[in-house]
């Protein structure tokens, strides 16, 4: 077992179950393109079941993240690699899907913008990296950390996990190995155990999968938390094109009962908010009033809408 502490670099890390062989593939470069494909349809099947297990572990951080956030902290991801390439991902479809500034949820990954299009993964052996990235963000004791490494061992993740720890950060792990197998300095543990790969040691596959995954409900869930979807719908949603001005209307057609023309004026008039548009489509009450009634109820178009008498 690799130990807290302990350098990882030189170190074999053929225990972790993400760089085992996998018995179904050993020949996988004998097989039919038929057979290959079928093979991995049937193995990834696991990333679900994976997500499925750790569902209290995400549903734990999900509270947690969101407390922290309505406090006014911010949520950065860190990682290296697809881990850490990941995180971005997720970061980046924040703001467009819940109008959220850019600055609230941030993905840093070791090598930085470079590293999205060009493999740097030799900067995740650098721990005091992940320390330094967080700090040129300015990472505080009010943010949350979410330290992504598929086989647990990333430097980079954990330097960056300590210095969180040691400020009294959230410091939240997200790994694809044992807890026993790999310790890592968290508040809080996500383990997706995915199990060895077809390709052995390539973790952009069910790993990758799992923790996309993973980062999915994790964002979304805490979104909803902060009042940022009502029912099903984006009510934040930034509308910038016309596909995303197309899902406003319907969303407003389909909530408040108002035909297209006037959802139009309503955008308009409230600078593309539909949230804003809905609660006076629905309540009767001006644009102003509704910004009121929103700041007033913490964003909450639910809580907005009762207070009105309105549903």
């Amino acid at each position: 077992m690799i130990g807290l502490g302990q350098p990882f670099q030189g170190q074999d890390r053929g225990h972790l179950l993400t760089e085992q062989a996998h018995p179904f593939s050993s020949e996988l470069d004998q097989l039919s393109t038929a057979q290959l494909v079928q093979l991995f349809c049937e193995e990834d099947r696991r990333p679900q079941e994976a997500v499925a297990a750790a569902a209290p572990a995400l549903a734990a951080a999900i509270d947690a993240i969101a407390a922290r956030l309505a406090q006014g902290g911010r949520l950065f991801y860190l990682g290296a690699g697809t881990s850490g390439r990941l995180g971005v991902l997720d970061a980046a479809e924040c703001p467009p899907t819940f109008c959220s500034p850019p600055e609230l949820v941030q993905g840093v990954l070791a090598g930085g913008a470079a590293a999205l299009l060009r493999s740097s993964e030799g900067l995740e052996d650098l721990e005091e990296a992940g320390q330094a990235d967080l700090e040129a963000r300015g990472f505080s004791a009010a943010d949350v950390l979410v330290g992504i490494a598929a086989g647990g061992t990333t430097p980079y993740v954990h330097g960056g996990l300590r210095h969180a720890r040691s400020l009294g950060a959230l410091a939240i792990a997200l790994a694809c190995v044992p807890a026993d197998q790999v310790p890592m300095p968290a508040d809080l543990e996500i383990r997706l155990i995915t199990g060895p790969e077809l390709l052995t040691g390539s973790t952009r596959l069910k790993a990758g999968t799992a923790t996309k995954m993973a980062l999915n409900i994790l964002s979304t869930g805490v979104m909803v938390r902060l009042g940022k979807v009502y029912g099903n719908r984006m009510v934040d949603v930034a509308v910038t094109n016309s596909k995303l001005e197309d899902r406003a209307l319907r969303i407003l057609a389909d909530l408040a009962g108002v035909d297209r023309t006037r959802g139009a004026d309503l955008l308009a008039e409230t600078g593309g908010s539909v949230k804003l548009a809905l609660l006076m489509a629905k309540a009767g009450i001006s644009a102003a009033a509704a910004r009121a009634s929103l700041r007033e109820h913490g964003q909450s178009l639910r809580a907005a809408l009762l207070a009105q008498g309105a549903r």
